[in-house]
C-alpha cells in the first residue's frame, strides 16, 4: 500500500470533466462548475461524451502520469481491445453512442486527433491556471495522510478517509455505487487524494497493477487561494531542499532524489545530509541504495505550509 507522490494532469482532468457534469457537485463546486462551463472552448466539449458524470471512466483516459505529454503517450498507446471496450462499458452506463465514439473504436486517425486536441484544450482551459494550487494542495493533503500512516498504521490511514472507507476484519470496504468485489493479486492499493470531486470513493482497477483508490481531498480546488503564494518553506531551507523535502515525503533513494531535483547525485546527498541533521528526514541503507524519508518533525513542517 502506498499513497500518491503526485497529482497525475489527466486523472484530475478526468475527475474536472466529471463533476462538472454533476448535478451534486457539492457547494465549493457550484460556481467553479458556472465558471469553467463558460470557458471551456468547443475543442475541449468531445471529452464530455466520452467522461461519465458517474465517476465510471472510461479509464484508458486517465492514465497515471507525470506530464500532459507523457499521459497523451498512454492514451495514444493503449490497447484497441482496451478502448474498445471501455467504450462499449460507458456507453452501457449513460455515455451517447456517437459517429465520433465510434471513430475512437476502431481507431481512425481523424477521430484520435479530435481527442489529443480535447485533452489538451480541456488541461489549458481548467487546470493549467491552477496546477500550482493544486500541487499545493495535493502535497499538504498526502502529507497529512502520510504522516497518520506512520504514526498510526494503515488501518488508521484508511479510518481517516471518512466513513465511506472501513474495514470489516481483513477485508477493506468502499461505499461506491456499482458492486465490485476485488482480488489485489499482491499488486497492492494506491491511495490517491483529488481536489476535484467529492462524494463517494473512486476504484480504478487493474488486474497487473495495484488498484488505485481516489478519494475527496478535505480542501477542494475552489477553495484554495488562486495565486501563486510566496514560498516560506524555501526561505527557510532554500529553494533546493525545500522541494527535496517535499519529494521525500513517500520515500526515495539519493539517485531517485537527485532525478527528481535535476541536480548531481552528489548534491542530493548534501541536502540530505542537511536534512537529516535538522531532524527532517530519517535515512537507511537498503543494499547499495542509501533511502530517505520524512520524519514526523518533516511532515508537521510541510503540513503548516497550507495553515
Amino acid at each position: 500500500m502506498s499513497i500518491a507522490e503526485r497529482p497525475a494532469p489527466l486523472v484530475e482532468l478526468t475527475l474536472a470533466m466529471q463533476t462538472l457534469q454533476r448535478r451534486d457537485p457539492g457547494p465549493a463546486f457550484v460556481p467553479w462548475r458556472e465558471r469553467v462551463a463558460r470557458r471551456l472552448p468547443a475543442q475541449g466539449k468531445p471529452l464530455l461524451q466520452l467522461v461519465s458524470p458517474s465517476g465510471a471512466g472510461p479509464m484508458f483516459l486517465d492514465p497515471p502520469s507525470r506530464t500532459v505529454e507523457e499521459g497523451l503517450d498512454r492514451v495514444r498507446s493503449a490497447p484497441r481491445a482496451e478502448v474498445r471496450a471501455e467504450l462499449r462499458r460507458v456507453c452501457a452506463i449513460d455515455r451517447p453512442l456517437t459517429s465520433w465514439t465510434k471513430g475512437l473504436a476502431r481507431q481512425d486517425r481523424e477521430a484520435w486527433r479530435v481527442l489529443d486536441e480535447a485533452i489538451r484544450t480541456g488541461y489549458r482551459t481548467v487546470l493549467a491556471e491552477r496546477w500550482h494550487s493544486l500541487r499545493a494542495g495535493f502535497d499538504a493533503e498526502t502529507a497529512w495522510r502520510a504522516k497518520i500512516l506512520a504514526r498510526q498504521g494503515i488501518h488508521a490511514l484508511f479510518a481517516s478517509l471518512g466513513p465511506a472507507v472501513r474495514w470489516n476484519g481483513l477485508t477493506l470496504e468502499a461505499d461506491c455505487p456499482r458492486d465490485l468485489d476485488l482480488t489485489l493479486h499482491g499488486h497492492g492499493i494506491i491511495v490517491r487524494p483529488t481536489l476535484l470531486w467529492s462524494g463517494h470513493p473512486l476504484v480504478a482497477y487493474y488486474p497487473d497493477r495495484p488498484t488505485t483508490l481516489l478519494y475527496p481531498a478535505l480542501t477542494p480546488l475552489p477553495l484554495l487561494n488562486p495565486e501563486r503564494p510566496a514560498d516560506p518553506l524555501a526561505g527557510l531551507l532554500g529553494a533546493t531542499r525545500a522541494r527535496a523535502l517535499r519529494s521525500l515525503v513517500g520515500g526515495r533513494t539519493t539517485t531517485g532524489l537527485a532525478r527528481e531535483l535535476s541536480v548531481s547525485v552528489a548534491s542530493a546527498s548534501l541536502h540530505t545530509k542537511t536534512l537529516r541533521e535538522a531532524g527532517l528526514i530519517v535515512s537507511h541503507r537498503d543494499g547499495k541504495a542509501v533511502c530517505h524519508r520524512c520524519t514526523p518533525l518533516g511532515l508537521d513542517l510541510l503540513a503548516a505550509e497550507t495553515v
